[in-house]
């Protein structure tokens, strides 16, 4: 019986099927940056003050000057009160008295809110995401944070049920729909509702890619392959900043970011199924008339006798959740981690969902965010070989959380150090986040890795519900919400130092595996099969499968 790797190995692991694979993948990986982080670009500010209708009403021959300021207070600088206004005076009063303030009380706005004149439509001038109603802004991010665990939830068993193919057209089938129809909603609330929706699409296709990814690239490129893939995200983001410059119609942005997943109506018939998959399902003749074909495309020759001896495989045991409770050692790893995961969500999207908050203009500031990705995803790969798993995950957290406090004692009138400080804070968050996929995967045994894997990924969707909710509180003190992007990561970056280093360790299979103490691995060109666990391979013989759980 031949082992799914060795077929693998001799159709090409890494060869023209993959790299058109790899391609494919990365599209919607692009596409999806605009869905993440367009709406920061929607609701910027803008100066606002009360619609004065019992002025207009009155048949006062007054510029519009003078009618703003009979109708709207002053603030300490001179500037109309965003969300005051003069109470009406009654009916009776004589028009000297109204000339000369008399009827000075103020009131909240009652007739809505004037722009200036010119201003493209936006989330803020159209539905009025100002004053009382201004946290809405942050409540709608929340919401989409909200359909990101849902998505998650939801897609992951799915993925595993229906196949990573139906799966990921499914997905893009909602970015076609939905995205173009978040242009044309009536209200608010809709739109929220339909961010939601999307939201749990995003979700899905982050790890229904990487699943399909992975189950065709060989353990020595597995790695580069995933780092790759997620590169297009950082490249979408960079590519944002410019049609989010060239496009400030919201509609017409948002129809310019959703549109181009049209283009993808070919997938249904380009996009390969796993056959990894397809043999767990035993659905053994596909698999080899799949392969046959990789083998064909990369140019190889597959041997009819090796073929022949694929059969169906079994996705062996797996624990229970309840062991990251009862064992000491898992206990310990699983509500470090959990803190962890939470933190990189926190300080990865504090910086991003406040891209316009550091004094340069936000177009270069987020141009600048995307490129900053790039690097911090591939150097997290050498520095977890330098410096080992334990150590990387904990400078990158405390650097993150540094840079962070650090903007809070940098004056506003220096923008150029206030942006540098969050470069450098978004590139260790960013490298971070891939440091810890990585780490808590070697951290966590064979039997419970996707399970354990699934609890932390929980944790860090809760993080990203709760980001809009900490900007919040900048209303309170402006300090605030970085404090809190600062501390949390640095808190939980020390706790890893009492977490185990697995650079150059076996992989654990079974959780009295946890009792045996570090074993280290034997030097070899190639990575064994447990080192491959870390990319999602559990260690049954004969199987490469990675269950979409994981991701």
């Amino acid at each position: 019986m031949a082992q799914f790797a060795q077929v693998l190995a001799e159709i090409g692991d890494f060869g023209c099927f993959q790299v058109q694979l790899l391609i494919m993948l990365s599209v919607p990986n692009f596409l999806s940056a605009f869905y993440m982080f367009a709406q920061v670009f929607m609701v910027l500010d803008e100066a606002h003050h009360c619609s004065v209708a019992w002025v207009k009403n009155h048949t006062l021959n007054l510029s519009a000057a003078e009618q703003l300021a009979l109708g709207v207070p002053l603030d300490a600088v001179g500037s109309p009160e965003p969300c005051l206004m003069f109470r009406p005076p009654p009916d009776s009063a004589s028009l000297e008295d109204i000339l000369s303030h008399r009827f000075n009380e103020t009131q909240p706005c009652e007739a809505g809110w004037d722009y200036p004149e010119g201003r493209p439509p936006s989330l803020k001038n159209e539905f009025n995401l100002v004053c009382d109603q201004k946290s809405l802004k942050e409540t709608s991010q929340s919401v989409y944070m909200a359909g990101l665990l849902i998505g998650a939830l939801m897609f992951g068993p799915l993925c595993d049920r229906i196949g990573r193919k139906a799966t990921i057209l499914t997905q893009l089938l909602l970015f076609a729909v939905l995205g173009p129809a978040t242009a044309f909603v009536p209200g608010f609330a809709l739109y929220m509702a339909l961010r939601f929706a999307v939201a749990t699409a995003v979700a899905g296709y982050t790890f229904s890619n990487v699943a399909l990814l992975t189950e065709w690239v060989g353990p020595l490129w597995r790695t580069q392959a995933v780092v790759l893939a997620q590169c297009a995200f950082s490249l979408g983001q960079m590519v944002l900043a410019g049609l989010a410059y060239g496009i400030r119609n919201w509609r017409s942005f948002q129809i310019a970011g959703t549109t181009p997943v049209l283009l993808l109506f070919f997938y249904f018939w380009a996009l390969p199924e796993s056959a990894r998959w397809l043999l767990t399902q035993g659905r053994v003749e596909e698999a080899k008339r799949l392969m046959q074909k990789v083998a064909s495309v990369n140019g190889q020759k597959l041997s009819p006798e090796l073929l022949g001896q694929l059969v169906r495989e079994d996705t062996g045991p797996s624990g229970s959740a309840l062991d990251l409770i009862r064992h000491p050692q898992l206990r310990k790893v699983t509500l470090i981690l959990s803190c962890v995961w939470f933190v990189d969500s926190l300080g990865y999207f504090g910086l991003s969902l406040q891209v316009g908050d550091f004094g340069l203009d936000i177009y270069l500031t987020q141009l600048i965010f995307g490129a900053v990705e790039v690097p911090a995803r591939y150097s997290s790969i050498f520095m977890m070989q330098w410096l080992g798993r334990k150590w990387s995950q904990l400078a990158t957290l405390v650097l993150g959380g540094l840079m962070c406090i650090a903007i809070i004692f940098v004056p506003a009138d220096l923008p150029v150090v206030i942006t540098v400080l969050a470069v450098v804070g978004k590139f260790a968050t960013t490298a971070g986040f891939t440091v810890s996929y990585v780490y808590s995967a070697e951290l966590f045994p064979t039997v419970i890795r996707q399970t354990g894997m699934g609890l932390v990924g929980i944790f860090s969707r809760i993080g990203g519900i709760t980001t809009p909710l900490v900007i919040l509180l900048g209303e309170y003190q402006a300090a605030l919400p970085r404090l809190i992007y600062g501390s949390l990561p640095i808190g939980a970056g020390l706790l890893c130092a009492l977490l185990p280093e697995t650079r150059g360790q076996t992989l654990k299979d079974t959780i009295k595996d946890l009792d045996q103490g570090p074993h280290p691995r034997s030097l070899k060109l190639a990575p064994s099969e447990k080192e491959a666990e870390a990319l999602g391979r559990p260690s049954s013989p004969g199987l490469d499968f990675v269950s979409s759980t994981y991701f």
